[in-house]
């Protein structure tokens, strides 16, 4: 047996443990569930919430005032999708939350869509590698990130279904490809980060034609839904961007960048009875500058990338320039799975990719430890639970946590990939690969590509 199978045997027993990790924490969530009515943390915090991500904006697919009551960042392709997937009369005289006992059209869309999703994800990563996808496409699938965002009922998972299509390996057609990554980016905007950052790898063909699919896909909707113009996207957009701060320790409930840990230090809220004032900027001084130390990385990764694009696989630079735009903005911690599914893409091979992959698993813990907040517990009915219950409620490690180990993942791809291209540079790798003839050399004394025949074939890089 040689060194590579041993470290990949051992990797696969490794994965299969978290995934029983997974299992018996679902295990866990689920008798706290049967026995109290609700689902603790990390999940929401109102009981009586599931699902109104959906319900809370489907009002605005039926009466206008998405963008100029509700003030929503949502481009109308989101609203588009709710009108079709609703019931309409349900939303003449009902608000908020029992809007639910009336839409069932509603909620058999959001149960129909996350079966998609954990469908499209186990084929996705079959088709990858039979040998690792039962870990990985269930730690996606039924990890907190999707089980969050399907608990919030939130259009992510819609966004995800059309994101595996547009750059998994399930479709063949190019063209296709392109509009389902149109429909990603008309359903969640900063998506179009990822989609940018392919230029460093010369797809330009690629990048304008999702681009112009992009642009017809919400031009369509926006005929459709009568509003949702750029100038009010783009207004909402600003003011949520500049006006997101953490106010209360609650809003810290797993986010996913370090935005909301930063403003709380940042705030009045009352934190100095647990910290002191030194230890508050200390941990103000670690959100700013762990942040910047991944972004920073991320560009480099990227411009190491540009040098060399066949050295690195598609799947991490769409995650490099998912993790930058999800690092400067708070869009919740259900926009992992848009990175997860680039993680365990990556090969258990080395160091930094292994312990990127082990990271991503414990995200993926759909459980927490509840430390009390020394505060009563709120009364609510629970919507699943279909009683009143009360809801404990605490400062949750991992929500503070999973942003952090994103982070950590972050600076471990990317410096993985500037080695990579050091490494490939210092080994005239170029030299073997013809296709690549007519690029630039950029650096002195770098042998030009020769032909398959004279060079012995080309070479394949490991990425």
């Amino acid at each position: 047996m040689t060194e590579r199978s041993l470290a990949e045997r051992i990797g696969l027993i490794v994965e299969y443990l978290f995934m029983l990790g997974i299992i018996v924490a679902l295990g866990h969530m689920t008798w706290y569930f049967i026995e109290y009515g609700y689902l603790r943390q990390p999940f929401f915090y109102e009981p009586s919430g599931t699902w109104m991500d959906w319900f809370a904006l489907s009002r605005y697919a039926h009466i206008k005032g998405a963008y100029d009551v509700e003030l929503t960042i949502y481009p109308p392709l989101s609203f588009v999708f709710m009108k079709i997937f609703s019931i309409s009369q349900c939303y003449h005289d009902n608000f908020g939350e029992e809007v639910r006992e009336c839409d069932w059209l509603g909620m058999a869309f959001v149960c129909f869509t996350y079966v998609c999703a954990v469908v499209l994800t186990f084929w996705h990563f079959y088709k990858f590698d039979k040998r690792t996808f039962l870990p990985r496409a269930f730690a996606i699938a039924f990890g907190f990130p999707m089980l969050y965002g399907f608990e919030r009922g939130n259009l992510v998972i819609i966004a995800f279904i059309f994101y595996v299509l547009a750059f998994g390996y399930l479709l063949k057609s190019a063209r296709l490809r392109w509009i389902c990554a149109g429909f990603v980016i008309n359903l969640k905007v900063y998506m179009i980060a990822p989609v940018m950052a392919l230029l460093v790898r010369r797809r330009w063909v690629q990048v304008e034609a999702i681009l112009i699919s992009t642009l017809v896909i919400y031009v369509l909707s926006w005929l459709i839904l009568g509003e949702g113009s750029p100038a009010q996207i783009v207004g909402n957009i600003t003011y949520y961007s500049s006006g997101f701060g953490a106010q209360r320790i609650l809003d810290l409930w797993y986010s996913s960048s370090l935005i909301p840990l930063r403003t709380l230090m940042e705030s009045e809220v009352p934190i100095y009875a647990a910290l002191s004032s030194e230890q508050v900027e200390y941990v103000r001084l670690f959100a700013i500058s762990y942040t910047y130390l991944a972004q920073g990385l991320v560009l480099l990764a990227l411009a190491a990338t540009w040098l060399r694009p066949e050295v690195v696989p598609p799947s991490r630079l769409l995650f490099f320039g998912a993790i930058f735009a999800l690092s400067s903005s708070e869009a919740g911690g259900y926009t992992g799975i848009f990175l997860l599914f680039s993680i365990y893409m990556e090969r258990w091979k080395g160091i930094a990719r292994p312990a990127a992959i082990v990271l991503a698993y414990i995200i993926c813990i759909p459980d927490d430890i509840i430390i009390p907040l020394g505060m009563p517990p709120l009364i609510r009915d629970s919507f699943l639970g279909n009683r009143e219950v009360a809801a404990y409620l605490g400062i949750g490690p991992l929500s503070i946590f999973r942003p952090i180990l994103m982070f950590t993942i972050t600076i471990l791809l990317a410096s993985f990939t500037i080695r990579q291209v050091w490494v490939d540079i210092r080994q005239q790798g170029w030299k073997d690969r013809w296709r690549y003839r007519r690029d630039l050399p950029l650096f002195p004394g770098v042998l030009r590509p020769r032909p398959a025949t004279a060079a012995g074939g080309e070479s394949k890089v490991d990425g």
